[in-house]
């Protein structure tokens, strides 16, 4: 029932008792007709006092209270239309009416207001917007007005700061299945997933399970077919810290490449071992039950990224890399230039990493799902299964199988940089030309001194070698030029690309904690059914965990003032300069490139971008 209350004034040369009028609302998108209501007339006199004679007038108004029947709630109400019923033929009445405004009740129990102040006469039709007054903006007496928006959310895109956007992507949609799989492929750890071209014995999906996932297909076929099965595997193990328990997941995850190019989860097994109280979580099982399944694999991922992939790949190596440059290549060698720029802060973060995060006494060792003596543990595992060619992006891309998966930006523009990083000029006999992403190119340095035993080269690489515990397929020495650049390449995309691939969007996705959960304080369940929304509350870290998390997230992801991009080039003496020219321009082209497939994204994926690649670990 609408209600609908019309003050009115109408002004007639004689009191009447009553009047006749038409009175048409349209509310919403519907229309409502209300004819021929007899309304009561309250006169009243007005007198206009002057110097002269006082001249006394009467007005007549009238307060027209409708109730209007719908048969459904008409929702938001848009506007009203008044129209007033032309005079009868040789009715010498004026008909002519001044509406002042329409109230409207809803059945919500909300006022809605329509401001007419016009006059309605004859055969006119007028059409009212609904104008509730609002204030522009709630400002102190004295001080300059301010904007009315309630937050930061509110305000248009183009004047709202970049990373918020990112930000609140993710708030909207961390509970989503496609959002899920997209983090997989361009979030913080894009290293985990491979192609599945056998389900492992110990992960026993069936067709039944997935088969509601499928579109139809059968799950035999696809991984046969091994073009749109995806497996995603973290082994790890459980850690009691302190008081508070931290559990922590080992999954196993089958995702799956809709035919609209989404990377989806499919099933989910929290535990290595199949069994009773280990069960399979599927899309098609309660909100909760497959939400908290979800929660737990992304817990697993901020372990396995911040010490293998962050940690492990990028800080301890580039340490390495740095001291052993240090230690044996004079600061007259080509190598020595071409690389120092590459190392700028990274001993000083890496020594402030282990007194604050990863000591005794750290944020990741008092707060993460796995510390203290299990972090250790941990990390001499990912030493362990830690190889060159992972290192070498063309070749990583090659071993997991990722080659023609759609809608894969780490790999399109880490590959891209990786071949402008190589630059492998044709360097056959006594020169190695290998540039550097700010464009240093080494050249005119004889093979024979470069590769010869006992050279400093030689000695840096020994150290390497030692210092990391042999890294599976590390070259032991150099027989060719052609392994020495590519070593190089490696060697400067690791401290450059690959760190911000991993480091620069940690507080985009990991700002909004049930994301990305530095540590999980329930057990994890073992049975399907039993999951609430206070199941999943209780199961996210308590407010000082989340709050160091998110602080280090944050710190981390800072762009501090001497930021030096990519493309930065400090050492220029006697480098050729047509060169550095040549590489510059490569990147900022690419740069353009990644602007402009941005923008058809519903996220973008900025990461990457020349422009945002630090030359260095320096965070």
């Amino acid at each position: 029932m609408q209600s609908i209350t019309v003050p009115s004034v109408f002004v007639t040369k004689a009191p009447y008792t009553t009047h006749h009028c038409d009175l048409y609302a349209l509310v919403g998108w519907s229309s409502l007709h209300i004819r021929r209501q007899t309304h009561w007339l309250q006169i009243i006199y007005k007198s206009l006092l002057g110097k002269g004679q006082p001249y006394l007038s009467s007005l007549v108004t009238i307060v027209i209270e409708l109730d209007v029947s719908c048969p459904s709630s008409l929702g938001h109400l848009e506007f009203v239309v008044l129209e007033s019923e032309p005079n009868l033929p040789f009715c010498f009445l004026d008909n002519d009416w001044f509406c002042s405004k329409v109230v409207v009740t809803t059945p919500e129990g909300d006022t809605v207001n329509f401001p007419c102040y016009h006059w309605i006469s004859g055969n006119e039709r007028l059409v009212f917007r609904e104008a509730t007054g609002q204030y522009v903006g709630i400002s102190i007496i004295g001080l300059p007005q301010i904007m009315k928006v309630d937050s930061a959310s509110d305000l248009p895109a183009e004047v709202r700061f970049s990373f918020t956007k990112d930000f609140e992507f993710e708030f909207t949609n961390w509970k989503e299945d496609t959002f899920f799989g997209y983090q997989l492929l361009n979030g913080l750890n894009p290293m985990m997933i491979h192609r599945c071209s056998k389900l492992p014995e110990n992960f026993p999906v069936t067709e039944d399970m997935v088969k509601a996932s499928l579109f139809g297909k059968n799950l035999e076929a696809e991984i046969q077919v091994c073009q749109h099965g995806v497996m995603y595997v973290i082994h790890l193990q459980y850690n009691m810290l302190y008081i508070v328990s931290h559990f922590l997941a080992a999954p196993l995850c089958l995702l799956y490449m809709t035919p609209e190019d989404k990377l989806i989860p499919i099933a989910i097994q929290l535990k290595q071992e199949p069994g009773d109280d280990n069960p399979i979580f599927l899309p098609t099982d309660s909100e909760y039950d497959w939400l908290l399944a979800k929660i737990f694999v992304r817990n697993a991922d901020f372990v396995e990224h911040e010490l293998n992939f962050h940690l492990l790949r990028t800080h301890l190596l580039a340490e390495v890399f740095a001291v052993s440059t240090l230690r044996n290549l004079p600061m007259v060698h080509p190598l020595y230039k071409l690389l120092i720029s590459h190392f700028r802060y990274t001993l000083q973060i890496n020594t402030l990493a282990r007194q604050t995060l990863i000591s005794e006494n750290g944020v990741i060792t008092k707060n993460a799902s796995v510390g203290g003596p299990g972090m250790m543990e941990f990390l001499k595992k990912a030493v362990a299964s830690l190889t060159y060619s992972s290192l070498c992006i063309p070749e990583d891309i090659i071993a997991r199988g990722l080659e023609s998966i759609p809608n894969f930006f780490y790999k399109e523009d880490g590959l891209k940089l990786w071949d402008i990083v190589h630059s492998d000029r044709g360097a056959t006999e006594s020169i190695a030309l290998s540039k550097g992403p700010a464009g240093f190119a080494l050249s005119n340095i004889p093979a024979s001194l470069a590769l010869a035993r006992g050279s400093g080269l030689l000695m840096c690489l020994n150290e390497v070698v030692y210092c990391t515990f042999s890294i599976a397929g590390i070259p032991q020495s150099f027989s060719s030029v052609t392994e020495l650049v590519k070593f190089l390449t490696m060697l400067i995309f690791t401290v450059s690309v690959q760190h911000a691939a991993v480091s620069n969007g940690q507080f985009d996705f990991g700002g909004w904690m049930p994301n990305f959960p530095i540590s999980l304080q329930q057990p994890l369940p073992t049975t399907k059914g039993q999951c609430t929304e206070s199941t999943m509350l209780k199961t996210f870290p308590d407010i000082n965990t989340t709050v160091n998390g998110m602080a280090v997230l944050y710190l981390l992801s800072t762009i501090f003032y001497d930021f030096k991009t990519f493309h930065d080039n400090p050492n220029r003496i006697k480098t050729p300069l047509e060169l550095i020219h040549k590489n510059q321009d490569e990147l900022k082209i690419y740069n353009f490139e990644i602007q402009g497939r941005n923008v058809s994204l519903p996220l973008s994926y900025t990461y990457l971008n020349p422009n945002n690649v630090e030359n260095s670990v320096a965070l």
